[in-house]
C-alpha cells in the first residue's frame, strides 16, 4: 500500500525535505532581463570561456551544481546523488558535469520539466530515507538548442512570433532533511498529453494542455484550491501558453487570474526580442532557484506550486511528421 500517496497521482510528504541552497548561472541576454539581479552569475558571452556552446552548457550545469553545494555548507563527499538533466542529444551536459562531480548520478530527461521531475524524485529520495542531501539541476543554452532543434544559428533564419527563446543557463538545488525553510510538500507527477498541435515553434500552445492536466489534479488530490497558493507559476509557456492555459483552467472552474505567472515571462522584459516569451531547462530552473528561492526566503511569497512543462519531441519526430507530446509536473514548495 503507498502509504503517502494521496489521490491518484501525488505524493505528500510526512517530513518535507528541505530546500537549503540553489544556484543560478545565466547567459548575457538572461542577464539583461528583470531578474538579473536574483542570478548568482552572469555570463559575458555564450561560450564560458569553452570552444563549443555545448561544452559551455556542461560548464554551467557543473559550475551551477558545486556553487549551491558550497552555500550549502554541506561537503561534497556527504551529497548522495545528482539528478539532473538537460536538452542536449542523450542529456550529454548533465552526463558530462556528473563526470567531473564524481557524485552518484541519476540522468533524467523530461524538456522543458526536468527541473520539477528532479525536485519531485528527489524529495522522494529524501523523505523515502534513502538519502539525507542530494542536489538537483537542469540546464539549456539557446545556441546549443536552435543548433539541435532547429536550425543552425548561421542560417539566420527568421523565428515567427509564436516561438520562445531557450534559456542559456543553468539551475541547482541541494535537497536535505536538515530543518529549513522552504520545503517540499507535495509532488504530482504528470501524464503525457498530446492534443495533436504539430508546431515546433509554438511549443506553448502544445504544452499548455499538459499543464492544465497536472495543475487540476494536483487541487483535486490535495484537497487545495488556487486561493491557497501565494503564486502558481508553469515553467516554460510563454505569452500564447499562459493565455491558454489560464482559459481552460477558468472553463474548469479554476480562476487563476490573480496568482498565476510563468517562467518564461517573467525572466524577460517585453523590449527584449525574444517573441513568445522564454522556454529550456533552465528557464523554471533559473527562475525558481534564483527569484523564487530568494523571495521566500524574505517572506513575499510562502507557499507557490511550480508546474514545470515539457515538450517531448525530437528533431528526428518533427521530419517524421509526428505531433507534440508535453509533460508537466507540479511542485508544492512552502515555508512551514
Amino acid at each position: 500500500m503507498a502509504l503517502k500517496k494521496i489521490g491518484s497521482q501525488t505524493v505528500k510528504f510526512e517530513n518535507p525535505p528541505s530546500i537549503i541552497s540553489t544556484a543560478s548561472i545565466v547567459g548575457p541576454v538572461e542577464g539583461k532581463g528583470p531578474l538579473k539581479d536574483y542570478f548568482d552569475l552572469i555570463l559575458n558571452d555564450f561560450h564560458f570561456q569553452e570552444k563549443t556552446w555545448e561544452k559551455a552548457e556542461k560548464k554551467m550545469l557543473k559550475e551551477a551544481v558545486e556553487m549551491a553545494i558550497k552555500k550549502s555548507g554541506i561537503p561534497s563527499e556527504e551529497i548522495e546523488y545528482f539528478i539532473a538533466g538537460d536538452l542536449l542529444n542523450q542529456i550529454i551536459a548533465a552526463s558530462y558535469a556528473a563526470r567531473e562531480l564524481g557524485i552518484p548520478f541519476y540522468g533524467i530527461y523530461g524538456a522543458c520539466s526536468t527541473i520539477a521531475e528532479g525536485l519531485g524524485l528527489g524529495a522522494m529520495l529524501v523523505d523515502g530515507g534513502y538519502a539525507d542531501n542530494l542536489v538537483v539541476g537542469s540546464s539549456s543554452h539557446f545556441c546549443s538548442a536552435e543548433r539541435q532543434y532547429r536550425f543552425p544559428l548561421e542560417l539566420g533564419n527568421q523565428r515567427p512570433p509564436t516561438a520562445q527563446r531557450t534559456v542559456t543557463g543553468a539551475g541547482a538545488a541541494v535537497i536535505s532533511t536538515k530543518n529549513r525553510n522552504p520545503r517540499i510538500t507535495y509532488v504530482t507527477t504528470g501524464k503525457v498529453i498530446d492534443m495533436g498541435a504539430a508546431d515546433p515553434y509554438d511549443m506553448g500552445s502544445a504544452m499548455a494542455p499538459a499543464a492544465v492536466d497536472t495543475i487540476i489534479k494536483h487541487l483535486e488530490d490535495s484537497k487545495r484550491s488556487p486561493e491557497d497558493y501565494d503564486l502558481i507559476l508553469t515553467g516554460d509557456l510563454a505569452s500564447l501558453g499562459k493565455d491558454i492555459a489560464e482559459k481552460l483552467l477558468k472553463q474548469n472552474g479554476f480562476d487563476v487570474s490573480n496568482r498565476y505567472t510563468d517562467c518564461g515571462l517573467l525572466i524577460y522584459s517585453p523590449q527584449q526580442d525574444v517573441h513568445a516569451g522564454g522556454s529550456g531547462c533552465a528557464c523554471a530552473a533559473v527562475v525558481t532557484f534564483g527569484y523564487i528561492f530568494k523571495e521566500m526566503q524574505k517572506g513575499r511569497y510562502n507557499r507557490i506550486l511550480l508546474v514545470a512543462t515539457g515538450a517531448l519531441l525530437s528533431s528526428t519526430s518533427v521530419q517524421q511528421g509526428e505531433t507534440i507530446p508535453c509533460i508537466a509536473h507540479a511542485v508544492a514548495i512552502e515555508n512551514l
